[in-house]
Parts: C-alpha cells; structure tokens; sequence
C-alpha cells in the first residue's frame, strides 16, 4: 500500500468533479456531514455501558464518539507530521491525516443499535435461536443467513453510511473512500470460520470491493475474501480502545461502582515510577490543591490518555513498513509497553469482574433483549403479512426511507426491520415497545 493511493477524495454515488476551492478541506466536510446528521445526533440516546438517562450523566455512544474523534485526531495529526518529516509522502492530502481520522472516529459507532453491544446480540440470537429462525431458513444464500444471524454493528455502520434508502441520494452520505475504509477494522464479509466479527454484509460487498481497489488495499494470500487493513483503521480502533477502557472506569467511580481509591489506583499504574516521575510529581501538586474527587481523577485521567497517544504512535511509526504491506495484524494497544500494557489490562479486568456485571448495566441488557426481540418479532411478521389487519397498523411505524415493495425477496424484507430498529434510540425502542403492547394508553376509560 502507499499513501498516494489510500488517502483519496472520491466519493460513494458521486462522480469525480473538478477541484474547487473550499473554505473545509474534503475530509472536514466528512466530518461535518457526519456530525450534522441525524443518525449521528441520535447516538445521544443510545447506551454505551450504563442506563440511560439517570441523574449522573454518564457516557452515551454521541459523547463516546466525540471523545473518540478528539483522540483520534491526535493520533492522526501525530502521524501526518511523521509522514511528511521523515517518509517525505508528497500527496497534499497527507496534511489531513487529524481531519479523516476525526471523522471514522464520528462515524465508528453510527451502525451500532439500541442498548448497546446486548442490542447486537439480541438481533443475532433472534434469528438464530428465536421466532427469527424462520425466515432465515428460507434464504438460499448462506452469507445472508450469516449477516442476521451474526448481526455485527460494524457492517451495518457502512451499510447506513453507503446505501442508498429509498428517496435518498445515491451513495447514501456521500463520503469519502478513504473515510469510509477507517472504520472498516474486519475488511472480509460474515460466515468466515475463526473470525467472530466481520466489516460488511452482503448488500454492500459492492461498494466495499470498490473501496479497496480505489484505495489498493491487497488481498490476503491465503483468502482472497480477507482485505489488508486500511492503516488508519489502526488509529480509529486504538483512540476507541482507549476511551471506552478509561472512560467506562471514569464513569464507573461517578456511579459509586468503582471507590476512588480503586480508580485513582487503576489510573496511577500507568505510571512508572522512574520513567514518568514528572507526571507523578504534578499529580501530587494537584492532589494538594484538589479536594473534588471527580476533578481529580479527570485531570489524572487526562494525563493517561496523552501518555497512551503517545505511545501509540510510536508504536504505529516502529510498525509503519508491516502496516503498509498488510503484514501487522494485531492491534496498537496489544503492542504498549510493560507498565500501559499491564495497566490497561487492570482497567479491563475491572471492566469484567465489576463494571459490566454491575445490576444496572445487566438490566439495560436484559432490556435489550425483552425490547428488541418483541419489535423484531412484530415487524418481521408485519412485512412478511402485509396483507393482515394488524400489520396494516405496524407498517405505518416503519419510515418510507426503509420500505421495500411487498414483492421483494424476504432477505430484503427481513434487512427493512434490521434498519428500522437498528435506526432506533432507546427511548423510542422502548416506548414503541410500551405501545404494541397496550402500555401507551391511558388509564382513563374509553367510552
């Protein structure tokens, strides 16, 4: 691979037009698209870990992202200057390696559905297990079969970003090829054997196989399925990485489900004793001067995150050469040192032993699935019965910019429900949920 080709400006649906002079450069204007969008706007409302909403306010998939993009920018700007300074990469483009970054990072979350990564698996147990079954068992294609009975948030991100819904433009958001390949962390389709994820469904292997011959990702040797990365895609997964690791344990103190000695402990094993003494020191002044628990574990926490983007980008600069022949396969924050690497292994394990078996988290999932198993299991019905009284009542709850004509494949059928209730917050999963079952009446008599 080389920078030339991965850093491109050509668009889904959108023919090659003559440069202009922009105020915005083409990759902050994905930026801007994306975060003037609605589904963007809707991510407010959907679950990153904790319930929603409660009287601490903690992090949602839009303030996680956002969060993202600030980190991934500075990763990419990190880069950019590596680049230029010691590679000599000429491509003017190179200059926006922060802009593109940001953007993926707006975007990584955009296909995930209510009630955070349950959500994902109450759609995929569904139809694998659930009333579900029966509908994907008379799909002949067994990469379909596999794309609702492994549903992956990650596909369906590109598939919102790229499709075109009806009465929408072609090339849905119209982004760029490079954009769009940064979010991209599995480039091969569903159903692979070893790989529990994937990057696409088969609705959108078209305009993914585009992708990666604009950008000239290679192909595996052993797969020709399986794509190389797109280098950046490194940076969006690690400024990922390290919010939600820290942020998670951030959030958790606010709720009382972590103490603040455990979290201030979490958080000062990032630090070396000798290597980072000036940083403990400074956080010893500030103890000094802090009383505000919650201001001092943000401002150490602060402090761990420049630490870890530092590292970081030495890590993907060491790597550059692997990178780029597609031959680096693990992730950046696999390869921090000794004293980061053991540190966010602690966060994890906190994660798992404390923080996501707290009741509170395992009731949003229990949620999730009572909640999208009932929408999924009305609406399946409703679009494979129109004919039927009561799905000539549900339909109407399905936006036009999802339907298909009642003649369509059953797959197709089946992805309209899939983006309908992806599409939703969690609020309105739950109060669409309240009124299919006579809960949104009031308790007045009709009369």
């Amino acid at each position: 691979m080389n920078w030339e080709q991965l850093l491109s400006v050509k668009r889904t649906g959108q023919p090659v037009r003559p440069r202009t002079e922009h105020d915005r450069t083409q990759f902050q204007r994905d930026y801007d698209r994306l975060i003037f969008s609605s589904p963007f706007r809707r991510m407010q409302d959907k679950t990153q870990v904790f319930p929603l909403p409660g009287s601490i306010f903690v992090h949602n998939r839009l303030t996680h992202s956002l969060e993202v993009a600030s980190v991934g920018r500075s990763l990419g700007n990190n880069i950019s200057k590596f680049l230029k300074e010691k590679l000599n990469v000429t491509t003017p483009l190179v200059e926006e390696l922060g802009a593109v970054t940001a953007a993926a990072c707006l975007a990584h979350d955009m296909g995930n559905p209510p009630f955070g990564h349950s959500g994902e698996k109450a759609i995929s147990i569904f139809f694998k297990n659930g009333e579900g079954a029966k509908y994907v068992d008379v799909i002949d294609n067994a990469q379909i079969v596999s794309d609702f009975t492994d549903f992956e948030g990650n596909a369906n991100a590109l598939r919102l970003l790229t499709h075109q819904f009806t009465g929408r433009r072609n090339g849905g958001f119209g982004l760029t090829y490079t954009t769009l390949a940064s979010i991209i962390k599995y480039p091969y389709p569903s159903g692979m054997a070893g790989k529990k994820k994937y990057g696409y469904f088969k609705t959108e292997e078209r305009v993914f196989l585009q992708i990666a011959d604009e950008l000239g990702l290679p192909v595996d040797k052993s797969d020709s399925r399986v794509f190389a990365r797109h280098p950046l895609v490194f940076l969006v997964e690690a400024a990922d990485d390290i919010c939600y690791q820290l942020m998670d344990i951030e959030d958790a103190h606010k709720l009382g489900i972590l103490s603040f000695s455990d979290t201030r402990t979490l958080f000062l094993s990032f630090f070396d004793s000798h290597e980072d003494s000036s940083q403990l020191r400074l956080i010893q002044d500030v103890e000094k001067e802090v009383t505000d628990t919650n201001e001092l574990l943000a401002f150490m926490r602060a402090l761990v995150i420049g630490k870890v983007v530092g590292e970081v980008t030495d890590i993907f600069i060491k790597n550059h050469d692997n990178i780029l022949n597609g031959s680096f396969n693990s992730s950046l924050i696999k390869k921090l040192g000794a004293v980061s690497y053991h540190a966010m292994e602690q966060c994890k394990v906190a994660g798992r032993q404390t923080i996501y078996v707290h009741p509170s988290v395992v009731e949003v999932e229990i949620a999730g699935f009572k909640i999208l198993g009932t929408l999924l299991k009305e609406f399946c019905s409703a679009v494979m019965n129109p004919g039927d009284y009561y799905s000539s009542l549900l339909l109407p709850f399905i936006p036009q910019q999802f339907r298909v004509d009642d003649s369509a494949p059953v797959y197709k059928k089946i992805q309209t429900v899939l983006d309908f209730v992806s599409s939703m917050t969690d609020v309105y999963a739950l109060d669409l949920y309240r009124k299919i079952n006579g809960m949104g009446l009031s308790d007045k008599r009709v009369l």
